[in-house]
């Protein structure tokens, strides 16, 4: 792998695949690279730059799961603990069993819980009330909106809903806000002096920054309502222009995804976990247990998925052991990966989501010499 060969790719991701902007940070034997394509505002031209902040997504599930697997190293919660014990009733609703779902399935993606980011309620209001502030107990009602969609500790369903649980169990155990526990037991440990979780009424973020777009305009008479994971491609209308969705309230994010960082920060933290330098062993151990996701949704080639992260089969990465985090909202795409051993990483973040895998898979076969298919 050639630092030109991640660049091209950056390059190829604006000029073909309608990329804005693009980043890219390489940690490896040659020391760090930082690299860019594109503009970080189309208005203005400016280019994408080191330290920007960047909301990163499905990736803040992984500092979620670090928070409460540090309160089960503390002997404050166990992880086989249901939700009936920290959240009474809670799950008592529509199907749900809180006596029966625990805070594992929770973190795993097994507890049943269907996929909370397509909930008709909450797809509409992107649309209609984009500045709309999500509240805690709005978003555990959103989680237990539609009925299950499996058995406690069977498929692998991604469900944003098992996380807002998990914030709001963490809340319980402690007396804490979530965001202040997450500074405790991950930002303060690691030193992470560019990140935080952002407040329910952010309407922007600190500078320097990229300006987020969407594409994702849906098609003329398209009702939000009617999108699912298998039909919600085919609802986008592509020629539509881009749309600065900076301003969006991501309230509705909270623990499932209210992380903002840098590359240099996200590169710290997913080390921390990936070797083991953040979590005493039992937990490192539990957060590296992956379970089967192979339920025919689309997901990375020879990606399995822990508590908040994702590894990579290592018989499917010529031997390697390759770990990451990755997310995704309107406007913003992160996947980071790194060696267990933490020599090699690589952090991408894009100002507009991709709708392929092309440019994450590409990545991979530059940094770690294999072809996912």
């Amino acid at each position: 792998m050639t630092h030109e060969n991640v660049q091209d790719i950056l390059d190829r991701a604006v000029a073909e695949d309608g990329i804005p902007g693009i980043v890219a940070e390489v940690h490896d034997a040659d020391g760090t690279w930082f690299g860019t394509a594109g503009a970080a505002d189309l208005a203005t031209g400016h280019r994408r730059q080191p330290g920007e902040h960047l909301h990163i997504g499905s990736s803040g599930k992984a500092f979620t799961a670090a928070t409460v697997l540090t309160l089960a190293a503390e002997g404050r919660l166990s992880l086989d603990d249901p939700v009936n014990t920290w959240l009474p009733g809670v799950l008592e609703t529509g199907g749900y069993d809180g006596d029966r779902i625990t805070i594992r399935q929770l973190l795993n993606h097994t507890s049943g819980l269907f996929l909370t980011g397509l909930a008709p309620e909450l797809q509409t209001s992107l649309v209609t009330e984009p500045t709309r502030v999500w509240t805690t107990s709005e978003l555990l009602k959103l989680a237990v909106s539609q009925p299950p969609v499996g058995e406690p500790g069977g498929q692998f369903v991604y469900s944003n809903g098992g996380y807002y649980l998990a914030g709001a169990i963490i809340e319980k155990v402690t007396g804490n806000t979530y965001a202040a526990e997450v500074e405790r037991t991950v930002i303060r440990p690691l030193n992470l002096t560019h990140t935080y979780v952002r407040p329910a009424e952010a309407t922007g973020y600190p500078h320097p920054h990229p300006t987020a777009y969407v594409t994702g305009a849906l098609k003329d008479g398209v009702d939000p309502a009617t999108l699912t994971a298998e039909n919600w491609a085919s609802m986008i209308d592509p020629d539509k222009p881009p749309i600065d969705v900076t301003a969006l309230n991501t309230s509705w994010g909270w623990a499932a995804g209210g992380i903002v960082s840098t590359t240099e920060d996200l590169t710290r933290f997913l080390r921390a976990i990936s070797t083991g330098a953040l979590l005493p062993p039992a937990q490192h151990r539990e957060m590296w247990t992956m379970v089967d996701n192979n339920t025919g949704v689309v997901w990375l080639p020879h990606a399995r998925y822990g508590l908040g992260v994702i590894e990579f089969d290592s018989a499917g990465m010529a031997g390697l052991t390759v770990r990451g985090v990755s997310g995704t909202l309107p406007g913003s795409f992160t996947l980071a990966l790194s060696t267990g051993d933490g020599r090699r990483s690589v952090v991408i973040h894009t100002n507009l989501e991709p709708t392929t895998l092309d440019i994450p898979i590409t990545i991979i076969k530059a940094m770690y010499g294999v072809a996912l298919g």
